[in-house]
């Protein structure tokens, strides 16, 4: 069993590999997230359960640091203040939680990622649907499908699989390619040190 994971997570990244279409998505969506940083923006992430901690992830990566130091940038995880998703669950409902929190720390240009295996979690979607009330841009991280988020997202990065664990596999080294490409052009004198 451990050999066969092994084995269909190396063979959703050599896919992922040999699709220009996905590695042309995954620049685009680096373009646009450099922009929004060095106009001051920044960059927003939600999603549900292991997504959530992908999310988070990735928001720390880019707010903290990735590989070498250099000055914060601007990135949350819409989930990570429990008071607030808790009281939004209570007084609207539990579908509203992101896009209440996208409408209060939203602006225009700002970015937001989406991040849904199904591409059909109705929380995330409504959030896509704020932020482009908003103005920002959207970039969807969902499985083959696309879901709902594949006519939604103004870039949607669909890892060419089915399966949930291999999708959040590739969902993290996006989000890795992403930090690390981002840090890259925005603080090269800081690269080796």
């Amino acid at each position: 069993m451990i050999q066969k994971a092994i084995h269909q997570s190396i063979a959703v990244k050599q896919s992922m590999l040999d699709n220009t279409d996905l590695i042309l998505k995954i620049e685009q969506a680096l373009s646009i997230c450099i922009d929004t940083f060095r106009s001051g923006g920044k960059v927003l992430l939600c999603g549900n359960g292991g997504s959530a901690a992908d999310a988070q992830h990735i928001a720390a990566e880019l707010s903290g640091r990735f590989k070498y130091d250099r000055p914060p940038l601007f990135s949350e995880a819409l989930h990570v203040n429990s008071s607030f998703v808790t009281a939004v669950a209570n007084d609207y409902s539990f579908d509203q939680i992101f896009s209440r929190m996208t409408e209060a720390m939203g602006r225009k240009n700002d970015v937001l990622i989406a991040l849904s295996t199904s591409g059909n979690s109705i929380n995330v979607v409504n959030a896509v649907l704020k932020a482009q009330e908003i103005g920002m841009h959207t970039i969807g991280l969902t499985g083959e499908g696309g879901g709902q988020l594949k006519h939604l997202c103004e870039i949607l990065i669909n890892v060419p699989s089915h399966d949930t664990a291999r999708i959040q596999e590739a969902h993290i080294l996006i989000g890795h390619i992403l930090c690390e490409s981002i840090e890259q052009n925005l603080f090269p004198e800081q690269d080796g040190k």
